[in-house]
């Protein structure tokens, strides 16, 4: 169950960096919304690379195909299967790492916990198992909007053109931040223990490769502050439950790892990475709202009758 997540909005992905496809399977999604190919466009364009300078040269085009759960333009309420073919695979490009453990990466793990793995740029390790997330988030997304919740995700703080450019002509990487908030939730989502809407919400954003800490609100910050000023600001999720406040987080990445080897790489992680982080975030809040049906049996009684 390791490619899956999620507990009323499941998600489940597939495929390999070189392989022929990636892809999802959305089992959840309520019937009657509206879904066409065209409506994955703009955030498949924002993960796509080779869109920015600092990004892999690698040129996919990313097009989203429907293959189940759609009909006429409505989904079925049955489970919905997206496909995303690789286009623009060079799996020459790490025949001399066939052999190699490269170091910050999931080779030797991959290795040591299946017996096999597909060397060809990282396999299922790779930032490219990110498109069938986003391609998921696309739908929850959708459902999201329908309630007035919206979710947006920019690089912080904002990267330098001439660092940058140094840490390319220096075949390096640099590690970068995003920040995220998530407006329009209103109060009472989330779990009040095992499965706070936080600790989700950690789980789910720290699920993405290069992914090195999680902050909520004033994050690390709160550790030097006293309760008389942290407790009038802290706001958003309290107990592990949303208080109808905006949620604002922190995501922070390590440096690409590979550095100085062949292959196409990104060599920062961040300007890519915001909508793969509004994607995690928007299927954690779709499957706590889902969640949120049972919690009362006056919620159940008016869900069930509605």
């Amino acid at each position: 169950m390791s490619n899956t997540f999620g507990n009323f909005f499941r998600v489940t992905t597939f495929g390999e960096s070189h392989g022929k496809a990636m892809g999802c399977v959305v089992d959840g999604c309520p019937a009657g919304l509206a879904l066409d190919p065209l409506d994955f466009e703009a955030d498949m364009s924002r993960r796509r690379p080779g869109q920015i300078k600092f990004s892999s040269p690698r040129k996919e085009i990313d097009e989203v195909e429907i293959l189940s759960g759609v009909f006429e333009g409505v989904t079925l309420g049955t489970p919905i299967t997206l496909l995303v073919h690789n286009q623009d695979q060079n799996p020459q490009d790490y025949d001399d790492l066939k052999d190699v453990f490269r170091l910050g990466h999931a080779d030797f793990t991959y290795q040591a916990k299946y017996g096999i793995r597909d060397h060809r740029g990282g396999g299922r390790a790779s930032g490219r198992e990110t498109v069938a997330r986003v391609a998921a988030g696309v739908i929850a997304k959708k459902i999201l909007a329908k309630l007035d919740i919206s979710i947006s995700a920019h690089v912080h703080p904002a990267l330098d053109e001439e660092m940058l450019q140094h840490i390319i002509n220096e075949k390096d990487s640099i590690g970068s931040s995003i920040r995220c908030q998530v407006a329009g939730l209103k109060a009472g989502m989330g779990q009040p223990v095992f499965s706070k809407l936080s600790s989700d919400l950690l789980g789910a954003i720290a699920s993405i490769g290069g992914v090195r800490g999680v902050e909520f609100g004033q994050g690390i910050k709160a550790a030097t502050m006293r309760g008389s000023r942290h407790n009038p600001i802290d706001k958003g999720i309290l107990g592990g439950i949303s208080d109808g406040n905006i949620i604002s987080l922190q995501v922070h990445f390590k440096p690409p790892s590979s550095i100085g080897i062949g292959g196409r790489h990104d060599h920062v992680i961040a300007p890519r990475a915001t909508v793969v982080v509004e994607a995690m975030v928007a299927l954690v809040v779709v499957d706590h709202i889902f969640y949120s049906f049972s919690d009362t049996i006056n919620g159940v009684i008016k869900n069930y009758k509605s």
